[in-house]
């Protein structure tokens, strides 16, 4: 086995990089960019031509706009005239469609409304269109925004036949070129109203929705005939707009034709029989030449979504980043022996190749579709703006990261800025840009923000691109862009400097923010350190162990000697009140050493202490006062070089899920400065140890090992490559048996070169494994010896367990009494008692010969002596502490 000393800047280097390429290529996928190119061969029949040419468009049948079936006007509270149909209607879908009249004649108008609907349906196929003209034919679909398409002609929408009346469930299926469409037929209802104010208020009331639980009651149009007669057309129409998307001139353009066609063909039949008629066969739009090309339409939309699309990469960096912190993979790879400048350097390179693969992806595939935002612009300069702003856009990811601890949070936020970024750039920045007589420093002082010095720059691109010279180095002075290189590269200088600094001097799980003192705040009132060790001596004089403990730290700190791997010197930590709480000792100047060779257990109820001590030696918490040496290093001023010689086994398992028990173990391995066989041999046999090695079971991601298993690759983790001291907490938690005897073989052989702490709530698991026990409660070391000697200082009892009948309990009793005058019965009931006897009265062989006079007497069911457990004195030592 190699020497598990400090690992060098390269070996670090080497171990994460490995572990990215294994992990962080399968879980970061690159935001994929579709782009389409519109084909103006293909275009389909129904398209608008969208930026294509269309020298021959469509003829389309005219059609009337009327309201959908559950909006039709009916008789109700709101509408009281008895012309309209109940609102039964609206459950069977029968409603009409209704035309209001009103005029100075009223039975030229009553003629006129008879005429307005034809009869049955029926088509011509082979003359589509004119037999299409013979029928009124109307759609739900709001009008389009001109006539090359209309959305009411598409498949799966049904066109109504308006029909003065109509069969139940009356359809027929219609195809019109490529496009099947369902026509369905719809009753017209023509109603008299005696004057135009009846007829505008109607209008206006039928488009109200102040009252939620009234459904609205549309009308489809309404004719004021006016002074009409045989001999002059005189009419006014009204039209529902408000459910348009389109603007009113193409409204008027669509559906306004068949309702004027309506109302002439009516009038027509009035004066010369319904043998006559005005054939209205089409609406067509005007032949068109081909609009915008997508080159430049990509450079007028090019800032906002371009913006977006090299923004996506942020919440990529960003997330990946918090995720080692959430997960607290960042500290454990730390505790391992990962220092700060590979981890950096590492991080850094992957994005920043990340990004620029992406960032050349894109201007390639730009280019190769012909978008002259990419062909025009010097490519060079390209490449110089986006590999800085790459750069700039990856520092911030690291110094935004700074603040935030939960993936959900920086997840939300990053794309919140992604969006926002756009937006603002094109709605804000933008205009700020073109508007001479801003200032350009405030313009400057807008840039600061990355997404805004990425916007100016996509924006210079495009309108270089849109004069059709593109952008070229001699113009880089004209607008700007010289100057935006300039100050993003000092934004990215500074930006990535503040970030090192402040995760290097926080990288331990702190706050970045801690020196961001608040002046308004008092300080702490704690005892002064001389009133502290005068109460730990008064403490300490009844525990003569622990006083001997400390006798022998400070003895070693009075020699220097290096002798023993951990030594802790009037250790403490206290956590600050807040909310009028009070402050809470945690840990009550701890002395303790630990030998090289040694496992030391640490008990303790909940709340003890434990995990408070075990942090401050794995360097997640900074001691309140005092120090420990660990292999002669100060935690308080060498952690990083404390990490090169340590093992850690946290309480949770800080595992990736993604990658596998072995790459877990290699990668730690390299760490520990293990390479080539010495590394693969190493990685067998701690997979082995831990009977992970068979099965497929090394090879299998972590994401998926049982809680168990995560737990024997955590132990297996923190023993690799020998580490001078380890920490392990509760190790075999959620082991079955047989997997948590085979651990403690594994746990025994590591220490014989090894200085192990190990904390547990399991006697068992301590009494097998530790040399020497401390029981801490209240933050305090309360005693210290192995588990002989405490159960030898603290159980001076026997505990006696005799059953027999109700009656004798009292003989028992008396008869415990005779051999133990001191002998207390902790537990009657039923006839069985239990007795603690103290050891220096009684003789195991005066406690047989008591029972063998006793079952002369009266029956004993049965009985049981047994000695002190360790269980017994850590109830024991805990109770009385805690009292």
């Amino acid at each position: 086995m190699a020497d598990p000393s400090q690992a060098s800047f390269w070996a670090q280097t080497n171990a994460l990089l490995r572990k990215n390429l294994t992990y962080q290529l399968m879980i970061n996928a690159v935001t994929k960019m579709a782009s389409s190119i519109i084909d103006c061969k293909n275009t389909d029949e129904f398209s608008s031509g969208g930026d294509c040419p269309v020298p021959n468009p469509l003829l389309l049948p005219p059609l009337l706009g009327i309201p959908e079936p559950e909006y039709r006007a009916v008789r109700d509270g709101f509408f009281s005239y008895k012309d309209l149909p109940d609102k039964s209607c609206r459950k069977t879908g029968t409603c009409p469609v209704t035309i209001l009249l009103t005029g100075n004649n009223h039975s030229l108008g009553q003629a006129i409304s008879e005429n307005m609907f034809g009869g049955s349906f029926a088509v011509n196929s082979s003359d589509l269109l004119s037999s299409l003209a013979n029928h009124v034919l109307g759609s739900t679909m709001p009008a389009g925004t001109d006539n090359y398409a209309d959305p009411g002609i598409q498949s799966g929408i049904p066109i109504y036949s308006i029909q003065t009346q109509c069969s139940p469930n009356a359809t027929w299926p219609l195809s019109f070129g490529k496009t099947h469409i369902e026509v369905k037929c719809v009753q017209g209802l023509c109603s008299w109203r005696n004057n135009s104010v009846e007829v505008n208020d109607e209008i206006f009331k039928s488009s109200w929705r102040g009252n939620p639980e009234r459904m609205t009651n549309e009308i489809a149009a309404a004719y004021d005939l006016l002074n009409t007669d045989r001999n002059n057309l005189d009419v006014t129409i009204w039209y529902n707009t408000t459910d348009s998307d389109a603007d009113s001139s193409s409204v008027s353009l669509v559906r306004v034709p068949r309702l004027l066609n309506l109302v002439s063909n009516a009038y027509l039949k009035f004066l010369k029989g319904p043998g006559t008629r005005i054939l209205f066969e089409f609406v067509k739009e005007v032949p068109k030449h081909g609009t915008k090309h997508i080159q430049d339409i990509a450079s007028l939309i090019g800032p906002l979504f371009f913006t977006w699309v090299l923004l996506l990469l942020f919440p990529v960096i960003l997330t990946s980043l918090v995720y080692e912190k959430q997960e607290r993979l960042r500290i454990i790879m730390k505790m391992h022996g990962l220092g700060d400048g590979p981890y950096w350097m590492i991080s850094y390179a992957y994005f920043l190749t990340l990004s620029m693969l992406y960032v050349i992806s894109l201007v390639i595939f730009g280019s190769a579709i012909g978008l002259n935002y990419f062909r025009l612009n010097d490519y060079s300069i390209q490449f110089v703006f986006f590999f800085i702003f790459t750069n700039l856009q990856i520092s911030f990811a690291f110094l935004v990261s700074l603040i935030f601890s939960k993936v959900k949070t920086a997840t939300v936020v990053a794309y919140t800025l992604v969006f926002g970024s756009g937006l603002l750039g094109s709605f804000l920045f933008q205009s700020l840009l073109e508007t001479p007589s801003f200032p350009e420093k405030w313009i400057l002082a807008l840039e600061l923000y990355p997404g805004f010095s990425l916007y100016r720059g996509l924006y210079e691109f495009s309108e270089s691109a849109s004069r059709g010279d593109g952008m070229k180095w001699q113009d880089l002075s004209e607008n700007g862009m010289d100057k935006l290189f300039y100050f993003m590269s000092v934004e990215w200088f500074v930006t990535l400097t503040v970030a090192y600094c402040i995760d290097v001097g926080f990288s331990s799980g702190k706050s970045p923010f801690l020196f961001f003192k608040n002046p308004f705040k008092k300080s702490s009132s704690l005892p002064s350190p001389s009133v502290q060790s005068s109460d730990n001596v008064l403490i300490d004089m009844d525990k003569t162990d622990v006083t001997q403990e400390r006798e022998k730290v400070e003895q070693l700190r009075k020699e220097w000697s290096t002798g023993h791997a951990i030594v802790c010197d009037n250790l403490k930590k206290v956590y600050p009140g807040s909310d009028g709480n009070p402050e809470k000792l945690a840990v009550r100047g701890l002395y303790l050493a630990v030998p090289s060779g040694e496992c030391f257990g640490m008990l303790g109820p909940n709340g003890a202490g434990k995990t408070s001590f075990i942090n401050m030696m794995t360097g997640l918490l900074k001691p309140t006062s005092g120090t420990a040496l660990v292999q002669g290093l100060d935690i308080c001023k060498d952690m990083n070089k404390v990490y090169t010689s340590m093992g850690v086994c946290p309480q949770h398992d800080l595992l990736w899920e993604t990658l596998t028990g072995r790459e877990h173990l290699l990668f730690y391995g390299r760490l520990k400065s293990i390479k080539g066989s010495a590394l693969t041999q190493a990685v067998e046999e701690s997979l082995k140890s831990v009977s992970l090695f068979d099965g497929g079971v090394a090879d299998k991601q972590a994401g998926k090992y049982s809680g168990g298993m995560k737990r024997r690759l955590s132990v297996a983790i923190s023993l690799i490559g020998n580490p001078k001291v380890v920490y392990m907490d509760e190790p075999s938690t959620g082991l079955d048996p047989a997997s948590r005897k085979n651990l403690w073989t594994v746990i025994q052989r590591a220490k014989q070169a090894t200085a192990i702490i190990l904390t547990t709530h399991s006697m068992e698991e301590a009494e097998f494994l530790c040399d020497r026990l401390g029981i801490f409660v209240d933050g305090g070391l309360q005693c210290v010896g192995n588990p002989k000697e405490l159960k030898g200082r603290y159980g001076g009892s026997y505990v006696f367990t005799i059953t027999t009948s109700a009656e004798h309990e009292e003989k028992v009793e008396r008869i415990v009494r005779r051999i133990s005058p001191n002998a207390k019965r902790a537990y009657h009931l039923a006839g069985t008692q239990k007795f603690e006897i103290p050891k220096q009265e009684v003789m195991i062989a005066d406690v047989f010969l008591m029972v063998e006079k006793a079952k002369s007497k009266f029956t004993v069911f049965a009985w049981g002596l047994a000695d002190t457990t360790l269980e017994d004195v850590f109830f024991k030592v805990a109770t009385t502490a805690q009292a």
